[in-house]
């Protein structure tokens, strides 16, 4: 049986979930490592969740050094089919102020230390990644948001940079020319993995700051930061509690066949250690 339906894994400033009835914290060990932390499993507004904290309590992990593959395959191996995760973000627009709310639909590949695939050492499998977040979960992650006193953009472009240093003038001008919307440390490669991993995904990115693009502002810190992230901590935890009371009736997306066609893989030279390691992913497709 599984032990949640719906995952939420908690960025900068949200370590923990308010109001989880019948909690109890779960260590997993993965084919991938262990997970950021303990997994907090619960209860909230009636729903089986799954709570991890992506930069451990305390925040002891840095950007590059965030176990996605095991955050992933931990989750997924307690039954999750949603995800939905929180991120601090600078702003790339004028009309994206700190304290505001973006649920982006698009994303931007700047990392470069990161493992961003389940797959490799003798299978092959290439999943579609057109559109990374679930139309489905941003809706109702959207909708969640409605009741609070914030402004919610619909959409935009997520660039996600290394880190843990924040980006130069000339590279946040460049992502500006990109069309980025907002910039952050963390929404890659967990959107690459949940697709993988067959989860829907969405991403509630919270603007902290106007990044460095605004001269002559003042540069960006962890203190300013951290400020902003404490005033929207109420407005997370409310948007969290909400998607977990109605999320999606039915999953009627792509994202939880997303590995129907993509393993191109000779059933039959897919070697015996490989199977065992990916497994929980693949078996419903070999048989």
């Amino acid at each position: 049986m599984s032990e949640a339906t719906i995952g939420f894994i908690g960025g900068s400033g949200l370590y923990d979930v308010d109001g989880m009835a019948a909690r109890r914290e779960v260590e997993i060990s993965t084919p991938f490592g262990y997970p950021s932390d303990k997994i907090v499993l619960g209860e909230l507004e009636g729903a089986k969740c799954a709570f991890l904290p992506r930069h451990g309590r305390g925040h002891r992990v840095s950007p590059s050094e965030i176990p996605a593959r095991a955050n992933i395959y931990a989750l997924k191996s307690l039954g999750v089919e949603r995800l939905v995760t929180v991120s601090a973000v600078g702003s790339l627009r004028e009309e994206l102020r700190p304290m505001d709310l973006v649920v982006p639909d698009q994303l931007i590949d700047r990392t470069r230390e990161r493992p961003s695939t389940f797959f490799g050492n003798g299978v092959v499998a290439h999943v579609g990644l057109a559109d990374p977040f679930c139309a489905n979960l941003r809706r109702a992650a959207m909708d969640a948001a409605a009741g609070e006193s914030i402004a919610v953009h619909d959409g935009g472009v997520y660039v996600t940079i290394e880190g843990p240093q924040f980006s130069t003038r000339a590279e946040s001008a460049m992502h500006r020319a990109w069309g980025a919307s907002v910039v952050g440390m963390t929404a890659l490669p967990e959107a690459r993995l949940a697709r993988e991993a067959e989860l829907c995904y969405a991403t509630l990115a919270f603007v902290t700051d106007y990044d460095v693009w605004r001269e002559p502002d003042e540069d960006v810190t962890v203190e300013m930061v951290v400020q902003n992230l404490a005033r929207n901590a109420a407005a997370a935890q409310s948007i969290v509690r909400r998607i977990a009371a109605r999320p999606p009736a039915e999953r009627r997306c792509g994202c939880g066949n997303a590995l129907e066609t993509a393993i191109i893989t000779n059933r039959d030279s897919i070697p015996a250690d490989a199977r065992r390691r990916l497994g929980l992913l693949i078996d419903k497709y070999l048989g």
